[in-house]
């Protein structure tokens, strides 16, 4: 693990509410972009969001805060869980 790996980290969500057809994944996309952070963001078909965030825990928490404090976003439940870092992952990107 390289050194400047060792404060980062890995989450991964699954967020529930109005967070489809409202802008979500390109607030995502902007905020993680503007805040330094990698990982991706998708919708599903039931109707929610899922996003891998990848960077240091402070700043993944600042991004959640932006996002969910969007016009028309409103998040009413979150499944988070830490997963692995991506050590070559080096952008945010919304995926298809």
């Amino acid at each position: 693990m390289k050194k400047r790996d060792s404060y980062m980290i890995r989450e991964h969500f699954i967020f529930k509410g109005e967070v489809q057809g409202v802008g979500f994944r390109y607030r995502a996309k902007n905020t993680a972009r503007g805040l330094g952070l990698t990982g991706w963001v998708r919708n599903l078909y039931d109707g929610s969001v899922e996003m891998e965030l990848q960077g240091p825990a402070q700043t993944i928490n600042e991004a959640l805060r932006m996002i969910n404090s969007g016009t028309y976003i409103d998040i009413i439940d979150m499944d988070r869980k830490t997963v692995d870092v991506d050590p070559d992952e080096n952008s945010f990107k919304v995926r298809m």
